[in-house]
């Protein structure tokens, strides 16, 4: 089973906190809020998008390269998620 439907119920729980921390930073918006208390709310976004990022990566690599058998799936499991870190890390 891979590791993102085992641990659905969580990355789910992430997901659903990064909706609500964006619908409040659109509130924020709306009402002219200050913008330090804006800027707050994206920096609480960008540390819960990355606490995703980091939990998917981690189980990618754990499935997908610690716990595969073979070595040419094992490379190209390994190639994908860091192309993939690459790319966020841009």
């Amino acid at each position: 089973m891979a590791h993102t439907v085992r641990d659905k119920a969580k990355l789910l729980a992430r997901v659903r906190r990064i909706h609500g921390q964006t619908a409040a930073l659109e509130r924020l918006l709306d009402s002219e809020t200050d913008c330090t208390a804006v800027l707050q709310q994206i920096a609480a976004i960008r540390g819960a998008v990355n606490g995703l990022m980091a939990a998917v990566i981690e189980g990618h690599l754990v499935d997908h390269v610690v716990k595969e058998a073979e070595p040419e799936q094992r490379q190209q499991d390994l190639d994908v998620v860091l192309q993939v870190i690459k790319s966020y890390l841009k």
